[in-house]
């Protein structure tokens, strides 16, 4: 199955028109005619089936002729992630992240972070053809860069009981391994730390809110590769 994406249409959109861009694709590329199907998402949980009545390449017309709901897949997995150096090594955890099932990522500025500029556009972007490729219908929610430290306060442990909270560091302190610890059907939030790990000011922080600072194993992992392992566990455990 072909997926395509359009967020702007919901159950009661009659019809619509692509954007240059996929109609070309559709036209040029896929080849396709007056009276074909296509399936197309708006990564709200929708699959919906058109028919396609005009073959413009500039703005290809479909009708709707069915819509499907999909729950999204519980429990959720919020990974607050420092962007990477090197841009495509985030870029990679995003794919990947949203190929497994991350219901949403917070890319948080540490005091140790090398990248402290987002290009938010892109990364949606990234995100968008993931979904489409691995043929889901939910997009993962992106939001906006913020720093750890004030992450932390806004999603803390203190004032929410019922999620998993968790900070995967590289210090050598006493840490539960994270495969051992994540409680099955219930929502979690991971932190993952930059290349030069979480500050010791930032740890303190984390800890004395109520994050648990967990193992990803004995091998020091890349910040991309941390945060695809939780991803992975946390997919695994359910």
């Amino acid at each position: 199955m072909q997926l395509f994406f359009s967020p702007d249409i919901n159950e009661d959109t009659p019809q619509f028109t692509f954007p240059a861009d996929e109609s070309r694709h559709i036209v040029k590329v896929l080849r396709k005619k007056e009276g074909d199907t296509l399936h197309i998402t708006n990564g709200k949980g929708f699959l919906f089936e058109a028919t396609i009545m005009a073959t413009d390449i500039r703005k290809c017309a479909a009708t709707i002729i069915k819509s499907t709901y999909y729950q999204k897949s519980e429990p959720c997995l919020h990974l607050a992630v420092a962007p990477t150096k090197m841009n495509d090594r985030f870029e990679w955890f995003l794919e990947k992240a949203t190929e497994i099932g991350v219901s949403e990522i917070t890319p948080i500025i540490c005091d140790h972070s090398e990248r402290k500029v987002i290009k938010l556009e892109r990364m949606q972007k990234v995100l968008q053809s993931a979904m489409k490729q691995s043929l889901q219908f939910h997009l993962p929610v992106l939001n906006d860069p913020i720093t750890a430290k004030a992450f932390i306060e806004k999603n803390s442990p203190i004032t929410n009981k019922k999620d998993q909270f968790y900070i995967a560091h590289c210090e050598e302190t006493k840490k539960v391994d994270l495969k051992e610890r994540l409680t099955p059907t219930k929502n979690a939030i991971i932190l993952i730390g930059p290349e030069g790990d979480f500050s010791n000011s930032e740890i303190k922080t984390a800890l004395k809110t109520g994050y648990e600072p967990v193992s990803l194993g004995e091998n020091r992992l890349r910040t991309e590769t941390a945060a695809i392992f939780a991803c992975a566990t946390m997919k695994f455990i359910n």
